[in-house]
Formats: structure tokens, sequence, C-alpha cells
């Protein structure tokens, strides 16, 4: 990798400063630094993939294009320098122009392009791909409003409009030569081509068009840089000078407002006609201008279409981007005029698809009439595909039932899962545990057609992002006691093992994390205003919220702590804070009305003096990557304590794991090869299998049962009936044991008392200080085999066959 100096960072930053703001870098605002500094790495980013793409198109390397609605990228700028190595050298030269470089990294705002796992899973993966030098582009939306800003008001959940681009915009690239056009609605008409053959013209539609930004994502310490290319929608159509001139300004504006909707915000809320609307259009708008860019790139390498597999490969992350398949049908038949076997036999070859759940409701489907009215050309495709696809299961011996359950189309709807495994080259789920329920139940009739084509890729992190960079203490004491070949090769943290009983090591590692507790306390106290002791246990729940994740279940079991030590102040208990960061999607009110309990047991907690010796709760407002970059090496126990079979695979789980937290969970997602690689004695699990829990479903589950068999539980329910924090949460009651239809869903009642079990265990467990470093030894040195750099090894082997762009 190129050497980049001192002196070649001063002269780019003063080359921007000037030719941007027209001042020396001494009379520069902070954040006109900023800028200046971020305009610079930019540009070192594109000279280096320029160079990259050179060597790829010389060797005609196929490339891998991820296909995923978000990107939870977080900040670039701290990423970019650490990746490049030069963030000393940065930190240099901003001081000498009077200037914090941590206090630079704060004018970015995280990019607003992700809700949770998925995306943070995308971001990961551009990362590792770009420093493995494997070819590949990712391709979402820009959108304007990221997912929200969450703001909590008398313990509920508001939403704010995640404004990130201000601080973002500097490092995306406009690219105009990329831009294309969209359609949607108006009517499809038949035409016959002088060559006889039946040719498809659209009449009507509405256009739109996809502007084209790239966002540079560097690897690390390599020659690579992998490009993340966002569409923005803009109204195709002349502004409507007559309206505005009459003064209808609303009906002017009104076909630009609509366009530029489908960019606006990401995941509008569904639940009516409008919202659902909005996201097919998305999901379309994605597919289709990505696929333009797609194509064309592999065309500047072959004159033949026909070349597409042996030059490109299209993963489809999750069901979102689905539409890619018809879409890319279409473009083979309609623009390239090949047949229909031929172009099935094409997009069969060049996709790929990663199911990331198990959850029914979660398995996109699509109202028909919606989607033949939105999309009529991709409607026929479809519903011809569908009509294959029965023919041939109908051949095969399957029963009109089995046809109907994995069929596209059925009941009135599309199911964009069954057109994924139906379509995919291969298909794979993202843990060995959710990979054998996909194949054992979700999907286990294609699996009986086509084994051959299931997968299992269990996720991995960015470890260079989540270790190197956010937690450098623990960082330097690796490379003091093991090298720095993790860095490259993190199954190198293996050798750390070695060191379990050095007692000096281990005493480190409890000074390492008391001081990153205290820094974390030092970060909730300036940004939220509350008050942590670094001293108590930091025991960590930050997820999406949602009941399956389980914050009630956690939620109980504080409510419990705080009647016991009500009844005992002496308990024996070490003193903890339980901390909580969760967004609730906007109309879930289950999971809003979780996010106000634990709100108000923060507030009864805070309010009495004998609680608050033993026991503490915070709920972090508007968690982000940011802030999670400084509660991981903070965090001591990481609660991952989903019901069984219903987590694919968790990322949290890791990036906990390699930061020396030790898992409190159940045998759920990637939990069960956790507990596989550290051992049994170095993490806690409790509560039913995945097997267990559909056992009990299957016998007829009646949570009234185990009501009655815990007394704990019992205790907490009086609690919730009485009220918290001076709200009454009988509603929540409700839900557990007396719900009309299904009581406790996610099975809180059965797992309790053994969380309850795990948890004093955990607590016990904590008071040997030797043994419990020991422990945290155990996950930092196993947690190799869940970096991302890893996954993306088996994707480019097993799945995607690219190679590496050797320079």
């Amino acid at each position: 990798m190129r050497k980049i100096d001192e002196a070649e960072i001063k002269q780019r930053i003063e080359e921007n400063i000037e030719r941007n703001f027209g001042i020396s870098p001494y009379q520069a605002t902070e954040h006109q630094m900023y800028d200046a500094l971020s305009t610079s790495i930019k540009n070192i980013l594109q000279e280096k993939r320029k160079a990259f793409n050179a060597a790829a198109r010389a060797k005609k390397a196929k490339k891998v294009y991820y296909l995923c609605m978000e990107f939870l990228m977080g900040r670039s700028l701290k990423t970019s320098l650490c990746n490049l190595g030069i963030d000393k050298i940065c930190e240099k030269v901003i001081e000498d122009y009077g200037f914090s470089l941590e206090k630079l990294y704060e004018n970015e705002n995280d990019a607003g392009l992700g809700n949770g796992g998925l995306g943070r899973l995308a971001a990961c993966y551009m990362d590792s791909l770009a420093s493995l030098n494997y070819p590949a582009m990712g391709f979402s939306i820009r959108y304007e409003y990221g997912l929200f800003k969450q703001k909590i008001v008398d313990g509920w959940q508001t939403e704010l409009p995640d404004v990130w681009l201000p601080g973002g915009e500097v490092w995306l690239t406009p690219r105009p030569d990329k831009n294309t056009v969209v359609k949607f609605g108006g009517r499809i008409e038949q035409v016959n081509a002088i060559n006889g053959r039946m040719e498809f013209e659209a009449i009507g539609a509405k256009e739109v068009e996809a502007l084209a930004y790239d966002l540079m994502v560097s690897g690390g310490n390599s020659e690579d840089v992998s490009v993340l290319r966002l569409w923005r929608a803009r109204n195709i159509s002349k502004f409507n000078m007559g309206s505005f001139s009459q003064g209808d300004y609303m009906r002017a504006m009104q076909e630009d407002n609509e366009a530029e909707l489908i960019s606006k915000v990401l995941y509008p809320s569904d639940d009516h006609i409008e919202g659902k609307s909005l996201r097919l259009k998305q999901q379309y708008f994605l597919v289709c201008a990505s696929l333009h860019s797609i194509i064309s790139d592999v065309m500047h390498q072959t004159r033949d279409i026909r070349d597409l597999p042996d030059l490109a490969v299209i993963h489809i992350n999750d069901t979102h981007p689905t539409l890619v398949i018809p879409e890319l049908m279409r473009v083979l038949m309609d623009d390239y005029k090949l047949g229909w076997d031929e172009s099935w036999d094409i997009v069969c070859k060049c996709t790929n698809y990663t199911n990331h759940t198990v959850l029914a409701e979660a398995l996109e489907c699509w109202s028909m009439d919606l989607f033949k009215d939105l999309l009529p050309r991709i409607w026929q495709i479809v519903c011809e595909i569908d009509a294959r696809y029965r023919a041939k299961a109908a051949a095969m011996g399957l029963g009109q039932d089995k046809i109907n359950r994995t069929a596209v189309i059925d009941y009135g709807a599309v199911k964009m899962a069954n057109l994924c495994c139906i379509a995919a080259n291969k298909v794979n789920g993202v843990s060995a545990l959710h990979s054998d329920i996909l194949k054992e139940s979700v999907f286990n009739e294609y699996y009986r057609q086509t084994p051959e084509k299931f997968m299992n890729v269990t996720n991995g992190i960015a470890h260079r992002r989540w270790l190197c960079y956010s937690n450098p203490r623990l960082s330097n004491l690796l490379c003091e006691t093991i090298g720095d070949s993790f860095y490259k090769h993190a199954e190198d943290l293996k050798n750390f093992e070695k060191f379990a009983d050095d007692k000096q090591v281990l005493e480190k590692m409890s000074q390492i994390k008391r001081e990153n507790k205290a820094d974390f306390a030092n970060y909730v106290k300036r940004t939220q205003g509350k008050i942590i002791n670094p001293d108590s246990i930091f025991d960590c729940h930050v997820k999406r919220l949602h009941e399956y994740k389980r914050q009630l279940l956690n939620a109980m079991r504080v409510l419990y702590f705080m009647e016991i030590v009500r009844e005992n102040p002496n308990v024996d208990f070490a003193p903890q804070t339980f901390i909580f960061a969760a967004k609730a999607a906007p109309s879930y009110y289950r999971a809003k009305e979780i996010i106000k309990l634990l709100c108000c047991i923060e507030k009864e907690i805070n309010t009495d003096p004998l609680l608050k010796t033993k026991i503490n709760l915070v709920f972090l407002e508007n968690y982000c990557v940011s802030m999670a970059e400084k509660l991981m090496p903070a965090a001591e126990i990481s609660e991952q304590i989903s019901t069984a079979g219903k987590e694919a695979s968790g990322t949290g789980n890791m990036k906990f794991m390699i930061n020396g937290a030790i898992t409190l969970g159940t045998l759920d997602g990637a939990n069960v090869e956790i507990a596989q690689a550290v051992g049994k004695d170095n993490i806690f699990i409790f509560g039913k299998t995945a097997k267990e829990v559909e056992t009990l479903w299957a016998q007829g589950y009646n949570s009234i049962d185990w009501f009655n068999k815990s007394a704990a539980a019992r205790r907490v329910i009086e609690k919730l009936n009485k009220g918290v924090g001076g709200e009454n949460f009988s509603s929540l009651v409700q839900y557990l044991i007396n719900g009309h239809g299904i009581s406790d869903p996610y099975m809180c009642l059965v797992d309790f008392d053994s969380y309850l079990h795990a948890s004093t265990n955990i607590n016990d467990f904590y008071k040997d200080i030797y043994k419990w470093n020991k422990a945290s030894l155990y996950n930092i040195a196993n947690a190799g085999r869940f970096a991302a750099d890893r996954a993306i090894e088996e994707y480019a082997k097993n799945i995607w066959n690219i190679k590496k762009v050797e320079f």
C-alpha cells in the first residue's frame, strides 16, 4: 500500500481549504477543517479505487454486486483514517493547525442509511471485501432522512427527522454519468416486432430519475476500496410553470414531491396503503437503477450480455431487493432480445439470496393488486415465473397444497422469499442453527427439491473497527502479547489463550475495562445527563426493540431484583447497571410500551436511595453506531436473550465478545456457535432450546400454567399491576397471561426462572475477578471466527465464486 506522509496530508488539506473556502488552515473553523480533511481522504480513496479498478478490468475479474435496502455505515472519517493507517499522522497535522482530531470526528453525523443488524452487517461486509481485495460494489438508496432520531418524552418514544447529510454529504460523490430512469405504473401493450417476436411497450408510465452518489469504503491496509452507490430520486418531468404562474403552487410541486418521496426516508410506515406503495416503489427503484449500473459495468468488458454470469454476481441481502430477479429477466428479454429459457438460466446463475429471518411477518409479501398496478411489466414476468414453477412442481409430484405454499403468487399475494428460493443459485442462512431451521422448516420443500443450493455462512463483524479502532487499549495489550497479525488475520486472536493464567495480563485487562467504563460513563453524562457508576457491573441489552428480542424479559428481571433488594437491603448483590438502548418501529405500539416500562423502572430506581446502592437502569436515547463504538469496549455482560429459534444470528453478540464481554443468553442464532467456541465455563446459557420451544407450541402452550409455576413471575406480575414509576402496566399483564388469542407469544414466562438463575450465577461469578477476566480472555481469544473477513472468504469460495485481485 502506498505510503502517505505528513507533507502530503498538509498539502491536500491546504489545497481543499483554499479551493472551497478561500482561506488558510489557520483561519478555518472546526467544521471547515473537518470538511477539508474529509475531502482529502475521500480523494485519496478515489485514487486508490481508480487504480484497483484498472487492475481488476485488466484481469476481467468477476465482481460481486451487493444489494441491500440499508447500510448502517456510521461515521466514515475515523474508520477511513485507521484503515489507511494514517490516523496518527492526521492527528499530528490537525494539532499543528490548532484543532483536535477527536473533536473533528464529532462534526460527522452517523450516516442514516440503516436500522440495525442487517445494515450493520452489510457495512461490515463492504469493509472486509475491500480489505481482502475482492472486487465489489454495494447498492442502496441515499435516504434524505435515516430511520429516525429517537427522543424520549415522558418515557414515550418520539420520532424526529434524522438529518444526517450535513457533515455526511462530504463523503458522497455525485455520479451524473451513472444516472438512469425508473418507470412506474402505466399499462403494457404487446407489439408484434418485424421478426415475429412479441415485444412489450410501457404506455403512460411515470418516470423517475435515479441520481447516483458514490461513497468510498476503505479496506484495512489493502489496495482495494469498495464503492457503495446510493440512489436519490428526482422527478424527470419538466416543472409545471403554467400551474405555478397561475398560483397553483401545490399542483406545480406535486410531481416533484411524489418522486422525491422515494428516497426521502428509510422504511416509511407501512400500516396504510400509501406506505406500502412507497416501500414497493423504493424496492423497485433500488433494483432497477442498480441493475442498469451493473449491466453498464459488465458491458464495458464484453460485447455479449451472455457473459454476465462470468463477470457479475448479484447478491440479494434479505428479501427487499428480490425484484432484481424479474427486473433482470425484463432487461434480458426486452432490451437484449433473449428468449425466456436463456434469460432464466442467466438469472439463476447470477443471483444469490441471504435470508435473515424466520419470522413469518418479515418474509415479505405484496398485494397482487398493488404489485400489478405499480409494476405492470414485472407483474407479467412474475406471473410467468409462478406458472412455470407450478407446472414443474406438479410434474415432480407435489400436491396442490404444497405447490400453493411454495409458489410465487398465492391467495392474492406475491411472496418475495419464495421467488428468491426458486430463482437464486444459492440460498444461505446466517448461523448454523438458523440455516438448519431454514432447511428443516421454513424452506423445507425447496431444500428437498434442490438441496445443493442451501448453504450456511455465519455472520461476521468488521473486527478492525470494533476491536482495533474502538478499543485501542485492549488492541495495544493484544499487540504486546501476541503481536499485530490479528489485524489482518483475526484467527490469530486464538494465541491470546496462552495468557489465560498470566495474572499480570489479567490484571491489565481489569484496568483496561475500568478505564473504558469510566470513559463511557463520562460520555453518557456529557451527552445524556445520566450518571453511571463505573464500579458497577455493566450489563448491556442494546439492539432493535422487538418482542422476540425480549427486552420485556429483562425488564421483568430488573423488577424482581428491585423487590428482592427492598425486601433485604443487605442481600449479597454486586452493584449492577442495566444498560438498555433500542429503537422501536414508529407504528410498533407494543415495543414502545416496553420502552415506556424501562423508562419508568429507571425513574422508580432514581427516586429510591436504597435501590440506587445496588441497582441502576439507564435507557440510552437514540442508539447508533458511534454510540455502540463507545459502549462495546465498556460492556461486561452481553444480553442475548431472544426466544430460541427466532434470532437468525446476531452481530452485537460478536462485538461484545471480541471486547471481552461475557454472554448471558439463550441457545439462539450465533450464540450456539459462540458457546461452542468459548466452552460452557465462559458463557452463561439459560432457557429452552429451539426444539423445546417448538415442542411446547405443538403441545399447546398456555402461559398461565407457567405463571402458576413461578413465584418470581407472580411477584413481577403483581408489581406490573400495581404500577411502576407512577404508571400502570396492566396491559402488559394482559399480554403475558390474559391476552386475546395467544398470551406471551415469545415465552418470557417459560424462561423467567431459568433467566433469574443464570443471572444469579453470573453475578456470583463476577465476585472472583481472576476467574471473570480469564473467561473474558477466552471470549476475546475465540472471537476470530466471527470476523467478517472469514464470512467473506466463505461467500467468495462457496457462493460467489470470485477471486481476489492481486497486484
